[in-house]
């Protein structure tokens, strides 16, 4: 039985998702919470959660914080955002919090079973909002050649700066980071900003 806490100040949406998530009795709702604070105290009084399905706007402690809360004070604790928000670096900021993965409030129930499912048994789960194409691939640095100029830009990505703000702090022009871009979307098989956070994060360019 997979053990999972609920974080969303929704409390609608929260009952009926634990509904919907107790119906296949491989999951367990062991509790919920209104927020990141909630979350602390209910962690100290109930069972431990195999994975915690976190939203990311919250009153008092949204999504980020207690991802980056949860990674330094529970690491063995999964955790899988749900939001409707599809901004790129929202995302990247969850991943580098510690998320295993990242899926929208209106994806279909089989999405999330199978997020659940892949995030305890595997560890992570990707889907097209967290574009990784290379999860059967040796993710080490040998593996695949990246100039210096790549790898640069490849952990600037992994930052909330602009493209035009990376340009500026790397000295080159943004036609030049474009090329960057398309180059490590190339060589990395994928096609967004997220990707290469996924990327820079797995293969340890980036420390989190």
């Amino acid at each position: 039985m997979i053990k999972i806490a609920l974080v969303d100040d929704h409390i609608v949406l929260r009952k009926s998702l634990g509904v919907l998530i107790e119906k296949p009795e491989r999951f367990s709702i062991v509790f919920e919470a209104d927020n990141g604070r909630h979350l602390s105290g209910q962690l100290k009084t109930h069972t431990i959660p195999d994975i915690i399905l976190l939203d990311i706007i919250m009153p008092l402690v949204d999504g980020v914080e207690t991802a980056g809360w949860l990674k330094q004070n529970y690491p063995q604790i999964k955790i899988l955002a749900l939001s409707m928000i599809k901004n790129d670096l929202v995302v990247i900021r969850m991943l580098k919090n510690g998320a295993r993965g990242y899926i929208l409030k209106d994806c279909e129930p089989s999405e999330l079973f199978k997020a659940l499912e892949e995030v305890y048994e595997n560890g992570y789960y990707y889907n097209k909002l967290v574009t990784l194409k290379m999860t059967t691939k040796n993710l080490a640095h040998d593996t695949i050649l990246l100039s210096a100029q790549e790898l640069s830009f490849l952990r600037w990505s992994c930052t909330e700066l602009t493209h035009k703000q990376i340009a500026d702090e790397m000295q080159v022009s943004p036609r030049t980071i474009d090329g960057y871009r398309d180059s490590l979307f190339r060589k990395l098989e994928v096609n967004s900003r997220v990707g290469l956070a996924v990327y820079a994060i797995k293969s340890g360019f980036v420390q989190v």
